[in-house]
């Protein structure tokens, strides 16, 4: 095909792929009880199954019981006129995304399937469920994991007896929306390295001689999507580290292969 075949291709694709998160986000905005009360601000409610387990767990330890919340001491308030319509319709959008995802990754897959060999057709069977299971795997994990923790402790900590929180709404959804698509778009990290390796980008050689400066990029992104407590810094860097070591093996794997189809194909041309 044309470059402008290509493009009117490219294009239906992403109207299915908009059609697809609009028709999960319109569900979502329907079931506007359901997606505030029950889980955006559910990280709010003392009674959180995170907070439960991890009182649980302090108390099992005899430990001091930071989990163990009475109440969360901070409101969440509105200042715009408009803006809980606003937050409506951009939180629908936000889980229309995230509901329509492997649909997305479908989408994306049929687009790009035609331009690949039969060999490599064969290798990447799988790879939308496995793509779509690490996202929401991650948003699963930011969520009960990342988010309560910076709800508890954004949320409860004072400079001052003297000073009320008072928290814009705004705010808080960015806080709970950035960390979970955040984690989210981070457990994809072995389909990014699988898809640099078949293309020669990466090398596990690579990977691992710059496997310390991973680790402090890795460090520096849970700084950015985690409150500044140690807590939370080092439950989003053990899986990242973790996903990064699985990573290096799925490079070696692919690298191998790629080898092995090498000299086979030498053999064969011989």
């Amino acid at each position: 095909m044309s470059f402008l075949q290509h493009l009117e291709v490219l294009r239906w694709h992403l109207v299915r792929s908009s059609a697809a998160i609009v028709l999960f986000a319109v569900v979502c905005f329907i079931g506007k009880g359901i997606l505030f009360d029950e889980i955006i601000f559910g990280p709010k409610d003392p009674n959180f199954i995170t907070y439960r387990l991890f009182c649980d767990f302090s108390r099992a330890m005899n430990i001091k019981e930071l989990f163990c919340l009475d109440e969360m001491p901070f409101e969440i308030l509105n200042t715009r006129m408009a803006g809980q319509f606003s937050t409506h319709v951009w939180v629908s959008l936000i889980a229309g995304f995230i509901l329509a995802f492997p649909y997305v990754l479908y989408e994306v897959w049929r687009f790009i399937k035609p331009g690949l060999h039969k060999t490599e057709r064969k290798y990447s069977r799988g790879i939308i469920f496995f793509a779509s299971f690490l996202f929401i795997l991650g948003v699963l994990f930011g969520y009960f994991l990342i988010v309560p923790l910076s709800v508890q402790f954004l949320g409860t900590y004072t400079v001052s007896r003297e000073v009320t929180n008072l928290i814009d709404l705004n705010s808080f959804i960015s806080t709970v929306s950035t960390v979970t698509l955040s984690t989210g778009l981070i457990f994809e990290l072995p389909i990014l390295v699988y898809f640099l390796a078949k293309i020669g980008l990466l090398t596990p050689a690579w990977m691992r001689k710059y496997r310390r400066h991973a680790f402090v990029v890795t460090l520096i992104l849970a700084a950015i999507i985690t409150p500044p407590d140690i807590s939370s810094q080092v439950l989003v860097s053990l899986p990242i580290v973790v996903l990064y070591e699985i990573s290096i093996k799925i490079c070696a794997r692919v690298v191998k292969r790629q080898e092995k189809e090498r000299l086979r194909n030498q053999e064969a041309g011989q």
